[in-house]
């Protein structure tokens, strides 16, 4: 995590100019329920949009607006009609980092006696239906460790990573030097958390950390949301064994894997979607799921 603080000159500079990103979606269907950080859309068929809206701090995170995001997340995770989901920011900011204000005047007791920051994972621990992160902007500490939690990263070329705690007297806190060293490895994630270095959203993809690179915030976007509506289309049981299995992978051997991998395999034969689609598949024609 970092503080808001290393970015707070930006603050002072483009908080009050700050606008919500410029995207041209095929259609708007903003969610009844008033946010107090977050901007909620439904803007393709199946798709969840979730826009952080902190914009003074350059979405700075810290508890209210993570309590916030993840009462939505689980509300969007248990919605029928949402397949997927994409998280962002502005042109500005994914998320800045972590706001110092919070986490300060903090004791050790405090902060370990209370599990300060647990909450923060719940994305990664809990959310069953993929979720893409479309960074634009600063994605610092905490900021950077969000997007790491999502199933799929992207971002445009000029977005700015880091995870400059060691600056603060501290280390991630959220699983940014275990998601990062996982993503590019060992020495490359050593020198950038020991030294504090941010890197573009570029080098982001040149090292196997983003899934894709786009040239603008705009169309990062509508990247994450076209990919997000192909998610959407499938049977909703094979996307969840899919995020499943992916993700098993982080905490087993191959071998152990493989073999979870192929009990999960079989126990989609016991599916309604499985009929369907192998039947489609071989009709030549288009899968209507069930989502059973």
């Amino acid at each position: 995590m970092l503080a808001s603080r290393i970015a707070r000159p930006c603050v002072r500079q483009y908080g009050q100019f700050m606008q919500p990103l410029k995207v041209c979606y095929s259609s708007t269907a903003a969610t009844e329920k008033t946010y107090e950080y977050l901007k909620v859309s439904t803007p393709r068929t199946g798709v969840a949009l979730i826009q952080l809206h902190r914009p003074k701090a350059l979405n700075a995170l810290f508890t209210p607006l993570i309590r916030e995001l993840n009462t939505t997340l689980r509300e969007l995770d248990s919605d029928p009609s949402v397949g997927a989901t994409v998280l962002t920011g502005s042109e500005k900011a994914f998320a800045a980092g972590a706001d110092i204000l919070e986490m300060r005047d903090k004791s050790f007791a405090d902060a370990y006696g209370n599990d300060f920051i647990e909450s923060w994972s719940e994305l990664y621990n809990t959310i069953r239906k993929p979720v893409i992160s479309a960074v634009n902007g600063h994605a610092l500490g905490g900021g950077c460790e969000l997007a790491m939690m999502c199933d799929i990263l992207y971002c445009s070329q000029k977005a700015n990573f880091g995870q400059p705690e060691i600056k603060l007297g501290v280390i991630p806190g959220a699983g940014g030097s275990q998601r990062l060293t996982r993503a590019i490895g060992k020495s490359r994630a050593m020198e950038l958390i020991l030294t504090g270095k941010n890197f573009s959203g570029q080098e982001a993809y040149d090292w196997g950390l983003a899934a894709r690179v786009f040239e603008t915030p705009e169309k990062c976007v509508e990247g994450a949301l076209d990919t997000a509506e192909t998610i959407a289309g499938y049977s909703k049981i094979a996307v969840k064994a899919c995020k499943e299995v992916v993700n098993k992978s982080q905490d087993l051997g191959i071998k152990e894997g493989v073999e979870f991998e192929r009990r999960v395999f079989h126990g989609l034969f016991g599916s309604e979607d499985q009929k369907i689609g192998m039947e489609a598949f071989a009709e030549k024609k288009k899968p209507e799921w069930t989502h059973r």
